[in-house]
């Protein structure tokens, strides 16, 4: 099933390339993707088709047509799963660092979704597709930590209006590069799709979303600080674009900061979460223990 999205031009976008402004308002598609549903008709201007270089007008009507992705055969895998919670209508996952959430360019197998498959045997939720079903939330291949997995649409649908109206409860915790001042605040600041780089969020005032990070120290090392996290919103990348912006990337953040010896990717685990469960309507929490990697690093930077 196909996918629309329509976006009004507003008068000071007027004059702007098409592909261009779509793919500042649809930060999922690239704009190699976007010329793309162009040369196949998918995207049109008031209900005509359009050339790749179209400049957009005030008032325009863009429609954008974003066909189910084309892969049609996702295999269920015999991967070990560390399930914190499962019922009938949802599963509490521990993911591991490293481990892929759903299939996509470059990883078709190994994911968290083909590991699902093999263990649901097919029930899962169908909203988000073939290549995502039962996926309400991602969280990035290198952090680690719990999501949830819904098993049927209608918990699907219930679990993902929380996340809308921010009422889960959402803690990560971190370790970050340099010393805190503050041992608490509030990072409020605009995430929207990286201007020049369009694998990367950043904080910006054009074409964002609000974002907010509620951080606490744990325990500050001389140089790095463990962090306690929660989550207001939800944005991509989130916790990471909000602490390199304000100075404090993640250790281990390639990204956003910069590579750290012996470590692959950034030092963060989603370690607790909470919602009110979709057919028992009581509120739930979880927490998993800090992983192994992660202990490393405190104990390897608390000898420093």
């Amino acid at each position: 099933m196909s996918e629309k999205s329509v976006i009004e031009v507003l008068q000071e976008e007027v004059g702007q390339r098409a592909d261009k402004l779509i793919t500042e308002k649809i930060t999922d598609l690239t704009r190699s993707a976007v010329q793309g549903l162009i040369e196949k008709g998918k995207i049109t201007v008031s209900g005509k088709n359009i050339s790749k270089n179209y400049k957009v007008k005030n008032g325009d009507i863009i429609e954008v047509e974003i066909p189910e992705p084309e892969i049609l055969d996702v295999k269920a895998e015999a991967i070990p799963l560390d399930i914190v919670y499962e019922d009938n209508d949802l599963l509490v996952v521990n993911k591991p660092k490293g481990m892929v959430v759903h299939p996509a360019h470059g990883n078709y197998t190994g994911t968290l979704v083909n590991a699902l498959m093999h263990h649901c045997k097919g029930s899962l939720s169908g909203i988000n597709g073939v290549i995502r079903p039962g996926i309400v939330h991602r969280i990035d291949k290198n952090t680690s930590g719990l999501l949830i997995v819904a098993k049927n649409d209608v918990s699907h649908v219930k679990l993902s209006e929380q996340i809308k109206v921010h009422s889960f409860t959402r803690e990560y915790e971190a370790i970050a590069v340099g010393s805190f001042k503050d041992t608490q605040g509030t990072i409020d600041a605009p995430i929207g799709r990286h201007h020049t780089d369009r694998k990367k969020m950043c904080v910006t005032e054009k074409n964002s979303k609000n974002a907010v990070t509620h951080y606490s120290v744990i325990k500050q090392y001389g140089g790095f600080a463990h962090l306690r996290l929660r989550l207001e919103t939800g944005r991509t990348h989130q916790i990471r674009v909000h602490l390199s912006y304000i100075g404090h990337h993640i250790l281990g953040d390639d990204v956003y900061g910069k590579a750290y010896k012996g470590l692959e990717g950034q030092c963060l685990h989603a370690r607790k979460i909470g919602f009110i469960h979709p057919t028992t309507e009581k509120y739930i929490e979880f927490e998993s223990d800090l992983p192994e990697y992660f202990e490393s690093i405190l104990r390897k930077i608390g000898k420093m």
